[in-house]
């Protein structure tokens, strides 16, 4: 569709310059506060990478010394990419991964459905946007003119 259709469709037409003017604003804040989120969740994590090593392997996933780590940089170095639109697919869809392992710990393996899950499944909701779409035009890989 075009901007004159859009601008056709909307109860208030005056409105759809303003749409328009902030999509791409609107898309930037979102990455970026869903990737400093993220790496401020996954901060805790990389001051002690080994400490989530019990819990990963409490999840099935061993050995814990691996998997700890690796939970604790897609975290904080994944949110900081996601932050800064770099290797933005890539990063979004490693914590996606991560946001879906916790999904299945809070419904099935502690029993507590939809209300235990929900955060999570937000927060995957998002980070699958940017997985699909990546970066905007104010991202570092549109800066540099690469991207996944």
């Amino acid at each position: 569709m075009s901007a004159t259709t859009d601008r056709a469709n909307l109860i208030i037409p005056a409105l759809g310059r303003l749409y328009s003017a902030l999509h791409d604003a609107g898309e930037t804040l979102l990455r970026a506060v869903a990737g400093g989120f993220l790496a401020i969740h996954g901060s805790q994590k990389i001051v002690n990478p080994f400490g989530a090593t019990e819990m990963v392997e409490g999840l099935g996933f061993y050995p814990g010394a691996f998997w700890s780590p690796l939970l604790a940089c897609t975290e904080f170095f994944g949110g900081i990419l996601i932050a800064l639109g770099l290797f933005t697919r890539p990063a979004a869809f490693a914590g996606l991964i991560v946001l879906l392992v916790t999904v299945w710990f809070h419904w099935v393996t502690m029993g507590q459905g939809f209300s235990g899950a929900e955060k999570s499944l937000l927060w995957a909701a998002i980070l699958a946007f940017f997985v699909i779409r990546g970066g905007n035009r104010h991202s570092v890989d549109a800066r540099i003119g690469r991207a996944f």
